[in-house]
């Protein structure tokens, strides 16, 4: 069975291929992560940051999917259908955050993070919805196909790349860096690093000896805020978190830290390695490997990276 075929067997996975359905959302749900505004089929979707994740209003999203003249009035009577067809309490998945009205004003408006949006979606007896109900159940069937076959994920994830405009050659570094840190993270594990903390600051360590500068330090340089800033990262920069993260791992395999304060050290002493490189390389090139530039969008287009 290919990576693009759907189970027949589905009424919801009908021809709907993942190439199409990314090219949809990608279309539809522009700048999730990078304004307080988000265009969902050409219209705006107010969102904020609350505890460290995105909220979007859930009025503004019911107004793009169904064109309701009174989209309050829509989600009143939307929670009291749900509660009543399947017992279940929309309301208690939203949070009233303030955000800014037509007027200039902020008010407290019902909002729900990513995933409860979908959930919403999920409620609403839209034509215009069905597209993205229909991806949604394709999304979760190639879930499960990943699951038996984890191949199918690095696939994927290069077919976004390509679809955000990445060229080959990026792709192809990228990929690979990925496949690093999965073995230096799978590394930490068997060192007894388990919590996110302790990998944020090895994570840390190892881009302070390479670049000189943390990786919150980095975004801050790229006029980054919640992206991730390895997809901003030019062919360099790449290669040489690639290098840190690489020897990091070989230290830690051969000497096998057993405490934090050793994975740490561990962590610096490859970082420094790359470090070290990337030094002598911007000697013989006469300009620093590390570049304010990014790959934001910029409307439609791409800002490729010089």
């Amino acid at each position: 069975m290919s990576f693009l075929s759907i189970n027949p067997s589905n009424p919801l996975c009908e021809p709907f291929g993942l190439q199409t359905g990314v090219r949809w959302v990608y279309k539809n749900m522009k700048n999730i992560g990078t304004t307080k505004i988000a265009l969902f089929k050409g219209k705006q979707i107010r969102k904020i940051i609350f505890n460290n994740e995105w909220w979007f209003s859930v009025v503004d999203v019911i107004e793009a999917l169904t064109d309701s003249l009174n989209p309050r009035d829509y989600w009143y009577k939307m929670k009291i259908r749900v509660k009543k067809e399947e017992k279940n309490e929309l309301s208690t998945i939203c949070r009233q955050l303030k955000l800014k009205s037509s007027d200039g004003k902020k008010y407290e408006t019902d909002c729900a993070n990513t995933e409860d949006i979908f959930r919403l979606i999920q409620s609403i007896p839209s034509p215009k919805a069905e597209p993205f109900k229909r991806w949604l159940a394709k999304v979760g069937y190639e879930r499960i196909q990943e699951i038996e076959n984890p191949e199918l994920a690095t696939k994927r994830t290069r077919m976004l790349y390509k679809l955000k405009g990445y060229s080959d050659d990026w792709i192809e570094k990228r990929m690979r860096g990925i496949a690093i840190r999965e073995e230096l993270t799978d590394e930490w594990q068997k060192r007894g690093m388990r919590e996110e903390k302790e990998y944020e600051i090895l994570t840390a360590e190892i881009s302070k000896a390479t670049f000189n500068m943390t990786p919150s330090e980095y975004k801050k340089l790229k006029k980054l805020k919640r992206e991730n800033l390895r997809d901003h990262m030019n062919d360099l920069e790449l290669i040489f978190t690639m290098l840190g993260e690489k020897v990091t791992t070989e230290i830690s395999k051969k000497e096998k830290p057993d405490t934090f304060p050793k994975n740490k050290k561990v962590a610096n002493r490859g970082g420094s390695v790359a470090g070290k490189a990337r030094v002598e390389t911007e000697k013989e090139l006469k300009r620093s490997v590390v570049s304010k530039e990014n790959y934001l969008l910029q409307k439609d287009s791409v800002k490729k990276l010089k």
